[in-house]
């Protein structure tokens, strides 16, 4: 399998098919990502820790007869604990992290077939809805369009997806980091209900209940079928989510009924956003209105500044956590070499956050969580934008502002970008996003639905319906 099509046709159970109808080997698979890793990657930034002797190995041992058997896979660098591959959380501080053991949900991932053979990149902590971190040398850029951004923080595993390195790729989800590189990049994105997926063994939960792991693919079945691979809690997790249906993946294939759908097209505040933007989320009601659905325009009774300055307080202090360990490992303070000015001033938050303090917002969290909760007594999804803009444009987003809270919160910082987000990361509730729509300069511009706690089967059904009503996998950037 040499030539671009022939690999980049198929989605990873397309791929996986191949493999088990012996038309194609999974050495042959690896080969086709690497070329399109050395051919592409210089370009986008978006592939790091390349292991492939360790890849090699694994299929010289015999991969698992899984539902992947064969594709090739990449793992965020940040989260995904795994032997063999180091790990950075896109810091200079964290270079050299390594672990013994596989966290269990890369262990799931192993299970079904995946050739893990590297990892993508990521804002340092995970903290930057852009991914320009300083230990990459460099931007991860948009394969729709080299000068902007790719979103974050699983940004290096969005580029990599779109760019057709590989048919989906590891991706977590703390205050929309699979929604928003997906919406940038023009794919299928699906953020979990709290607990869906394992954090463990070597971790409880991240941020306070905040994030999970799944995927960034190109089609809802891939998505479907990687939930049903790596769903269920793990042995000692402090909670875990609803029972799930027999199978995400034949979910996905059942159409999903006539849903009530609230539609918004400003910010919880009611601020305007950017008209295209505004645009696509009417012309997605629409389409869904034409599918069947009543559609009416209605939002949650919260503020958007009310959502975020508790939130930020729990990243900060996450963030914190995370580097005090690290520092207790290193047995040293970092320097200024060793983190960039947003990470090290949410290292400073976190530090001068008490314990009541950071309950305090954890609780407020909670208790907006139920708000929310009570919208959906009334609809089945809610309806609204990824992003406030269209993809931003590179170094606007750069980590040198040592305020964190003002780098989040501030006029000029991230919040105005980005503020649909962090509510179903709030609520816990599931969230995808679909790409049917591409502003006029040609970048991609994506809807997300959020749906009722542990209804992921509601969101595979609606954007398998809206697949097939608006395919976008034939829309692929121009790369070499």
């Amino acid at each position: 399998m040499t030539t671009l099509d022939e690999y980049e046709s198929h989605d990873a159970l397309g791929l996986a098919a191949l493999v088990k109808r012996r038309e194609v080997s999974a050495d042959e698979l690896l080969d086709a990502a690497l070329e399109r890793v050395a051919v592409r990657n210089p370009a986008i930034n978006a592939v790091c820790g390349i292991r492939h002797d360790v890849a090699r190995k694994a299929i010289a041992a015999g991969l698992p007869a899984g539902p992947f058997e064969g594709v090739p896979f990449l793992l965020k660098d940040i989260t995904a604990a795994a032997r063999d591959f180091p790990m950075s959380q896109g810091s200079r501080f964290f270079v050299g992290q390594t672990t013994d053991v596989d966290s269990e949900v890369v262990a799931r991932h192993r299970r079904s077939g995946l050739v893990i053979f590297g990892r993508t990149t990521t804002p340092e902590m995970a903290i930057n809805p852009s991914t320009e971190a300083v230990l990459y040398g460099g931007p991860t850029r948009n394969p729709w369009n080299l000068a902007h951004s790719t979103g974050g923080s699983s940004g290096g595993a969005a580029a990599a997806v779109a760019a057709g390195i590989v048919p989906m790729a590891h991706a977590t989800d703390g205050a929309g980091s699979i929604r928003i590189p997906a919406s940038c990049c023009g794919l299928f994105g699906l953020k979990l209900t709290r607990g869906r997926t394992p954090a463990g063994p070597l971790a409880g939960e991240g941020w306070g209940g905040l994030t999970g792991d799944h995927v960034i693919s190109r089609s809802v079945r891939d998505s479907a079928a990687a939930l049903d691979a790596t769903h269920g809690a793990d042995l000692g997790a402090p909670y875990f989510a609803p029972p799930a249906p027999a199978s995400f993946l034949d979910e996905a294939m059942r159409p999903p009924g006539r849903l009530r759908i609230a539609f918004m097209r400003t910010t919880l505040d009611g601020t305007a956003i950017h008209p295209e933007v505004a645009a696509a989320a009417d012309d997605t009601a629409r389409l869904c209105e034409s599918l069947g659905h009543a559609v009416a325009e209605a939002k949650p009774a919260l503020g958007t500044e009310e959502m975020l300055v508790p939130l930020m307080k729990v990243v900060g202090c996450g963030t914190a956590m995370a580097i005090e360990r690290r520092i207790k490992v290193l047995g040293r303070e970092p320097g200024p070499e060793d983190l960039e000015p947003v990470t090290r001033g949410a290292l400073e938050l976190g530090r001068r956050t008490s314990g009541a303090e950071y309950l305090i917002a954890l609780a407020t969290l909670h208790a907006l969580g139920r708000r929310v909760a009570r919208f959906f007594v009334d609809y089945d999804v809610l309806l609204l934008p990824v992003l406030a803009e269209p993809p931003a444009k590179l170094g606007r987003f750069v980590m040198t502002n040592p305020d964190f809270m003002d780098y989040r919160l501030g006029p000029n910082g991230i919040a105005p970008y980005s503020p649909f987000t962090p509510l179903a990361n709030m609520s816990g509730q599931p969230a995808a996003t679909v790409p049917l729509v591409w502003s006029k300069d040609g970048l991609p511009i994506g809807i997300q639905f959020v749906a009722r706690f542990g209804d992921e089967a509601t969101l595979l059904r609606l954007a398998a319906q809206l697949e097939t009503a608006r395919p976008w996998a034939g829309k692929r950037p121009r790369l070499g």
